[in-house]
C-alpha cells in the first residue's frame, strides 16, 4: 500500500527532468506513489520516468515584453492554475516538489495556496526565473549548487546535490581506463537542449587538425541538432572518422562511462553526473545562458581540477584540437582528473532531497534537516 502521494512538477528539458526522475525513483523505493506534471517537450523522457501518472498542466513564459503576449500568457497561467487546483484536490497529494521551468508555476502556485507543503529544487548556481517566483512562498529550498548561505532564503536552504539517475549510479561504478599508446580514445561530445549548435562545427573542424595516427584512435560520439546531423555525418565521413551522431542518445551515461574526455556545456544535470561518473571533460559554457549560470556551475569541477573550462569565444578549432590532442597523449593527467572530478560528486543526492521531502510532507522543521557536507 502507498504511503501517499509526491507530485513532481518540472519543465521538459533533461536538465529539470533528469534530477527528477531520480527522485522520483527514490521515493518509489521508499514506498511512495509519484505523479509527474510536465509539458508536451517531456515526450522523448517520459519512457523512464518512474510516474504512476503524467500531468501536462497549461503554462507559459512571460519573457516577452509585447503586451498581447504577456496577455495570453497570463490567461493561459490562469487556466493552468485552475487545472493544477482541480488535480491537487483528486490526487491530494504529501507533498509538491518544482524541479524549474515554466510549467512548474501554476502547480506550485496552486499547491501552496491550497497549504499543501511544497518545496523546490534548484539544480544551478543560480536560480532560475521560475524558482525565484516561487521562493517566498515555499516551505523549502533544496540545491545543488546553490552558494551554501542561500542568500535571503538561507533559513530553508538545504544543499543536497543535484539527484543523478539510477543510470548514472550504475556507471558511477565503473572505475576510468586511460587510453594509451594506440588505444581507442573515446570522445563524447554533448551540447544539451539548446547548445549543440556550436560543437557540430568546431568538433569536425578540430579532429580535422589532428594527425592521422591520432585520428584512427578516435571514436567519437557526439550529440547533433537534427538541422546539423547531415553537416556533421558528411564531415566525419570525409575524414574517415569511427563516429556515432544523433540528437539524442538513450545511454548517455553508459557512453559517458566509456568516455576518455567529455567535451560539453555545463548544465547543472552535467556537470553532477560528470562528477558521480568521474570522468574528464572540457567545459564550454552556453554563452547566451540567462545569468551565466552554466559558468557558474562548472566551478565546483574546475576548482579540484576535474574540468577545464574555455569560453566558446575563445574556443578556436586549433585551440580545440590541441586540447583533444593533449588528452589523447596525456593519459596520467586524464586519470588525475577523473579523480579529482569524483570528490565533488554527490552520489547519495537522490536520498537527501527524498529525506528533505518526506520530512517537510510530514511538516517537520527544515532547520532540523542536514545537507552534504560544506
Amino acid at each position: 500500500m502507498s504511503k501517499g502521494v509526491i507530485l513532481l512538477a518540472a519543465g521538459g528539458t533533461g536538465g529539470h527532468l533528469f534530477p527528477a526522475e531520480a527522485l522520483g525513483h527514490e521515493l518509489k523505493s521508499r514506498g511512495w506513489s509519484v505523479h509527474l506534471v510536465t509539458d508536451k517537450r517531456a515526450e522523448r523522457f517520459a519512457g523512464s520516468f518512474p510516474a504512476d501518472e503524467i500531468h501536462v498542466v497549461p503554462s507559459a513564459t512571460l519573457g516577452s515584453k509585447n503586451p498581447v503576449s504577456i496577455a495570453k500568457s497570463m490567461l493561459t497561467l490562469w487556466k493552468g492554475l485552475r487545472a493544477a487546483r482541480k488535480l491537487m484536490a483528486r490526487i491530494r497529494p504529501s507533498a509538491v516538489v518544482g524541479f524549474g521551468g515554466y510549467p512548474t508555476i501554476p502547480p506550485l502556485l496552486a499547491s501552496t495556496g491550497m497549504g499543501i507543503p511544497s518545496l523546490i529544487h534548484e539544480q544551478n548556481a543560480v536560480m532560475g526565473r521560475a524558482n525565484k517566483a516561487l521562493a517566498n512562498r515555499v516551505q523549502a529550498i533544496a540545491g545543488g549548487f546553490l552558494p551554501d548561505n542561500g542568500g535571503k532564503h538561507a533559513a530553508k536552504t538545504v544543499i543536497t546535490g543535484n539527484p543523478v539517475r539510477p543510470a548514472v549510479l550504475t556507471a558511477a561504478n565503473r572505475p576510468y581506463q586511460p587510453s594509451v599508446g594506440n588505444d581507442p580514445f573515446n570522445l563524447v561530445v554533448f551540447g544539451g537542449s539548446q547548445g549543440a549548435q556550436f560543437f557540430s562545427g568546431a568538433i569536425p573542424t578540430a579532429l580535422a587538425l589532428l594527425s592521422e595516427s591520432e585520428r584512427a584512435r578516435v571514436r567519437l560520439t557526439q550529440q547533433a541538432r537534427p538541422d546539423d546531423r547531415s553537416q556533421v555525418d558528411s564531415c566525419l565521413a570525409k575524414l574517415q572518422m569511427n563516429a556515432d551522431v544523433s540528437p539524442f542518445f538513450g545511454d548517455m551515461a553508459e557512453r559517458i562511462a566509456s568516455a576518455h574526455l567529455v567535451i560539453s556545456r555545463s548544465g547543472a544535470s552535467t556537470v553532477s553526473e560528470l562528477a558521480v561518473v568521474g570522468r574528464p571533460a572540457l567545459l564550454v559554457p552556453y554563452p547566451y545562458a540567462l545569468d551565466h549560470d552554466q559558468a557558474a556551475n562548472a566551478a565546483a569541477l574546475v576548482k579540484v581540477g576535474g574540468a577545464k573550462v574555455v569560453p566558446q569565444a575563445e574556443l578556436s578549432p586549433e585551440k580545440l584540437s590541441k586540447i583533444i590532442s593533449g588528452a589523447m597523449n596525456e593519459p596520467e593527467r586524464m586519470a588525475q582528473m577523473a579523480s579529482s572530478a569524483r570528490k565533488v560528486g554527490h552520489p547519495n543526492a537522490a536520498a537527501l532531497l527524498a529525506d528533505l521531502v518526506i520530512a517537510i510532507a510530514a511538516k517537520q522543521q527544515v532547520s532540523s534537516f542536514k545537507g552534504v557536507p560544506a
